[in-house]
């Protein structure tokens, strides 16, 4: 039976990446999941913070939120202090990138990466994540030709899907609709090389059995490795 969608269960949204988005930021695409819309960006800046300092070693961060008009009813900024969800997506999403990137190779250097929601419909924190991956991976292509670092400190590459039981049936790729009623619901984040970064799952007042989760996981990996394509599709557009 197809989804409210039109979807067949194992179908990704259609996924689409419009790369140098903006005119400053030496890494931005606007990457499109559906009708979830996440513009990252990925900047340089010269120093690490204080607890790095004297390493000789660099790192990478991330911050993450909703802009107002991102979702039926207007969200309000994150002026004063972030919420508990945005911390932990941004977190997340820092974790993942610097999983495949050789922070010893960035010199005592930053990538800054900024993932800002235009359109939400579920599936933002990993939309984030395999948008980023390009966004670092083009800040890092500018990094190279400017000479401000010599070799390319990328060993892999990453993105993430979600994936869950809706309705009884397991499901890749859950828009909001389908994740808002979830009886399970995971976040998997992978490499290029088929390792897991993170599996971030929960039951929604609801279990979930050991076939269940591999079956799950098989589905996630599935639905990664084809995101794995459309992000080289993208990156071969010079």
């Amino acid at each position: 039976m197809a989804r409210h969608d039109g979807r067949k269960p194992a179908q990704l949204r259609s996924v689409s990446f419009i790369r140098r988005f903006t005119r400053f930021a030496p890494g931005s695409v606007l990457i499109k999941c559906g009708h979830t819309h996440v513009l990252c960006t990925a900047m340089w800046q010269k120093g690490v913070p204080a607890w790095r300092e004297g390493r000789g070693s660099g790192w990478l961060t991330a911050e993450y939120d909703m802009l107002p008009g991102s979702t039926p009813d207007r969200r309000f900024r994150n002026r004063m202090k972030v919420d508990g969800r945005t911390q932990e997506i941004q977190r997340l999403i820092g974790r993942s990138l610097r999983a495949i990137v050789d922070l010893d190779m960035l010199g005592e250097n930053s990538i800054l990466i900024d993932c800002d929601v235009l359109q939400a419909d579920g599936g933002t924190r990993t939309a984030g994540i395999t948008g980023a991956y390009i966004a670092v991976y083009d800040a890092i292509q500018h990094a190279l030709r400017e000479g401000f670092i010599e070799h390319s400190p990328l060993r892999d590459q990453i993105a993430a899907i979600s994936v869950g039981r809706s309705g009884g049936r397991i499901l890749l790729d859950l828009d909001y609709a389908e994740d808002s009623t979830a009886e399970v619901d995971f976040n998997v984040v992978m490499t290029g090389s088929g390792r897991f970064v993170e599996v971030q799952g929960t039951g929604e007042g609801a279990t979930f059995s050991p076939d269940e989760l591999t079956r799950m996981l098989d589905l996630a990996s599935r639905g990664i490795k084809r995101l794995f394509r459309v992000q080289k599709e993208a990156l071969a557009d010079k």
